[in-house]
This record gives C-alpha cells, structure tokens and sequence, in this order.
C-alpha cells in the first residue's frame, strides 16, 4: 500500500543548515525509493493551515518509508540540518 511522508516545517532556525540538509536529503528520499509529490510554501491555507513549508513525497509502501527515514544516506541529511528547523513529519498510509 502506498504511503506518504509529510514534513511540516514550523519553524527555520539556520537556512545554511537547511540548504546542507536538503542537497543531501533529497537525493538520499529519491534513491531509496521516495517520489516528491510537493514541496514549498502553501498558495492557500484554511482553518488552522500555517504558511509554513510542507513537502510531500510518496513511496511504496510505510516500510519503505520508515527504511528511508533510517537509511545512512538520510541519517546524513538529519545530521547535516542538526536543528536548523523545526519540523512535524509523518509517515502516513494511502486509502
């Protein structure tokens, strides 16, 4: 069943670490399987909808999203952002 992982940055705290992330984070999601859906600010937001930036990425399946959290290559990326954002992300499964 296919899976969605969703990342909700609330806050950005350093934009260089934020760069360094996603030039390793990115590549790291795509080998293992992920495929971005979407990714930037919000044109419209409702109700509690935050302008903040959001990025979603399908994969396979949650297993294959929960390996790719965990895979070396991303544990890379995590160690690169080392707290330039706060984040809620979320792995969620397709209906």
């Amino acid at each position: 069943m296919t899976a969605y992982w969703i990342s909700l940055y609330r806050e950005t705290t350093d934009e260089a670490k934020l760069a360094a992330y996603a030039k390793l984070a990115g590549p790291a999601l795509e080998a293992a399987g992920g495929a971005f859906l979407a990714r930037g600010l919000p044109e419209q937001t409702y109700e509690a909808g935050e302008a903040t930036r959001s990025v979603l990425l399908e994969f396979p399946s949650v297993e294959a999203a929960v390996a790719a959290h965990d895979s070396p290559a991303y544990q890379e990326a995590l160690a690169a952002l080392d707290g330039g954002a706060v984040r809620d992300l979320r792995i969620v499964p397709g209906v």
